[in-house]
């Protein structure tokens, strides 16, 4: 079984006000995305990465990617204007024989490799499947200010990434969103719209997505709890 991952690093990062893109922000010694890149580095089932990126900043990131000592092909591919673009110009990039692909967040850097793993073996069973979290809070539905409805949190869950499916099916629900002109808010939907099931698992509450200044400075105590060894990578 041929695995490969798309890394969706196209973001501008403006949420973030820092005059780089988020992605190349510095976090404990290293870029956001060199961290998200590790726990995919260290999958021995993992055989080839494909991160998307925006023209400006692709030569940083393979200048920054020639410098990895692994057996993994990794290459760097532009970005496309929204994220669902991006994600098709990675699919666009897998060799020919890649089985599954692991889709995810380039500034998602706390996913552990026992979690990218367990994703692995569940899309080769059921084709498509998503880390999630369970809600937490109360949430209701609102329209001016007033609130309608209440929803039961028992049956709503976070999405998060990774997203893995297998390679053929993402790329028939990738194809079939182009034709009609839609985008999704994520590539679960994609493959919900052909009819075909998404199952879970359940994510860790420390894999958040870096996009403000407030997450970079969480994402700094998340990263002390790993260095301190009171979280496991």
């Amino acid at each position: 079984m041929n695995v490969s991952a798309v890394i969706v690093a196209g973001g501008t990062g403006k949420r973030m006000n820092a005059g780089i893109p988020k992605q190349l922000l510095m976090l404990g010694g290293m870029s956001i995305l060199e961290r998200t890149l590790q726990p995919f580095l260290a999958c021995d089932e993992i055989t080839e990465i494909v991160i998307t990126a925006a023209e400006e900043i692709i030569g940083p990131i393979t200048d920054s990617t020639e410098r990895i000592q692994t057996e993994q092909h990794i290459i760097v591919v532009p970005g496309g204007k929204e994220r669902q673009d991006s994600v098709w110009n990675g699919l666009a990039a897998l060799s020919p024989e890649s089985d599954i692909v692991i889709v995810h967040d380039g500034v998602r850097p706390f996913i552990t490799p026992q979690i990218i793993k367990k994703c692995i073996h569940a899309a080769a069973k059921w084709g498509a499947v998503s880390v999630m979290r369970p809600v937490k809070e109360t949430v209701k539905t609102v329209e001016n200010d007033r609130v309608i409805e209440t929803l039961d949190r028992s049956k709503l869950w976070i999405t998060q990434t990774p997203q893995v499916f297998r390679t053929v099916l993402i790329r028939e629900a990738h194809e079939r969103a182009r034709l009609d002109g839609y985008y999704g808010t994520d590539d679960c939907i994609l493959v919900e719209r052909l009819g075909h099931e998404v199952h879970i698992i359940e994510g860790d509450e420390m894999n958040i997505k870096i996009t403000t200044p407030a997450d970079l400075k969480i994402a700094g105590a998340i990263l002390a709890l790993f260095e301190n060894g009171e979280r496991q990578c």
